[in-house]
């Protein structure tokens, strides 16, 4: 199956910029340096956003559980970042209880 509605993600772009990509977020700092391998930066960003999307329109989702918030969902796929380097990785969405739109939760190495 597809992430419902995956043409209408909502992706915050201070998930990406502020704890994806931040090397001094307490969490965001050990997928940063992921990300950053790849050749994806603060001053870029949304050059990562970009290739979420796309990432997420094509790949298959699957759901992973249902919250007291809403429905979960994980997308894994290949991103190639822009150093030309590949890797698997796995996004984490949330349909949230009265939206049909996902929201990204977090983005990881697979």
């Amino acid at each position: 199956m597809r992430l419902p509605n995956s043409d209408r993600a909502v992706i915050d772009s201070a998930k990406i910029r502020q704890y994806l990509l931040s090397t001094a977020h307490p969490v965001g700092r050990f997928k940063a340096r992921f990300f950053k391998s790849l050749g994806y930066s603060t001053d870029s960003w949304e050059q990562l956003e970009t290739d979420i999307r796309d990432l997420i329109v094509t790949a298959q989702a699957r759901s992973s559980e249902k919250t007291d918030y809403g429905a979960k969902y994980e997308v894994r796929g290949t991103l190639t970042g822009p150093k030309g380097r590949s890797a698997e990785v796995v996004t984490v969405w949330i349909v949230l209880t009265g939206e049909d739109v996902p929201r990204l939760i977090t983005a990881y190495s697979g």
